[in-house]
């Protein structure tokens, strides 16, 4: 992966942390559960095991775009290819309660097929404190769950996810009007 510019980069939030997503449709950081907190992504700083969550057409021809949907926070990725039109939205829900409070902090990431047929791929690989501690990953029939030094990430996700060298991916097709959503959730370890 080559790094992007920072204009390539949409910002999602809660008003206690920031994911940056690219126009690729990758989360390269973001810092749980607040903005002074270790990543947990960290690809914009090395990425090769810095670590990312990355929902994207698998189309070589795919031309993407962003938008926020108007005054909001809401961000949309757009990928556009002969085969068809899929988008993802992302963000980041404001919740109620202490800071620290566990499933206070999420990212969803709703995907969904617009027109023809979209051919996706999911690659959730966190890389905790910055890349400095390892994990351990439990793939379940409801999703994935990542495990390190006292904290825990729990991915619910639609689609049957395979381990692949310590991430969780899938691939499904979407067509017009489908949808998956997937929901990465600070959990209590």
């Amino acid at each position: 992966m080559a790094y992007k510019g920072i204009a390539s980069y949409g910002v999602i939030g809660n008003m206690h942390s920031i994911a940056l997503v690219g126009m690729d449709g990758s989360i390269d950081w973001c810092c749980l559960p607040r903005f002074d907190s270790p990543s947990v992504f960290g690809a914009i700083l090395d990425d090769r095991k810095g670590g990312f969550f990355k929902i994207a057409a698998t189309n070589p021809d795919v031309f993407c775009r962003q938008m926020y949907l108007p005054e909001t926070n809401v961000l949309v990725t757009r990928f556009l290819s002969p085969e068809g039109v899929g988008e993802i939205v992302d963000f980041m829900p404001l919740t109620h309660g202490p800071a620290q409070s566990p499933g206070r902090h999420q990212i969803v990431r709703i995907v969904t097929g617009v027109r023809g047929a979209v051919k996706f791929r999911t690659e959730c690989r966190p890389a905790f404190d910055y890349a400095r501690a390892g994990h351990e990953l439990v793939i379940s029939a409801s999703g994935a769950s990542f495990r390190a030094s006292g904290m825990r990430l729990d991915l619910a996700c639609p689609c049957g996810l395979r381990a692949e060298d310590g991430a969780a991916v899938t691939e499904f097709t979407l067509h017009a009007n489908e949808s998956r959503t997937f929901l990465l959730t600070l959990a209590a370890d």
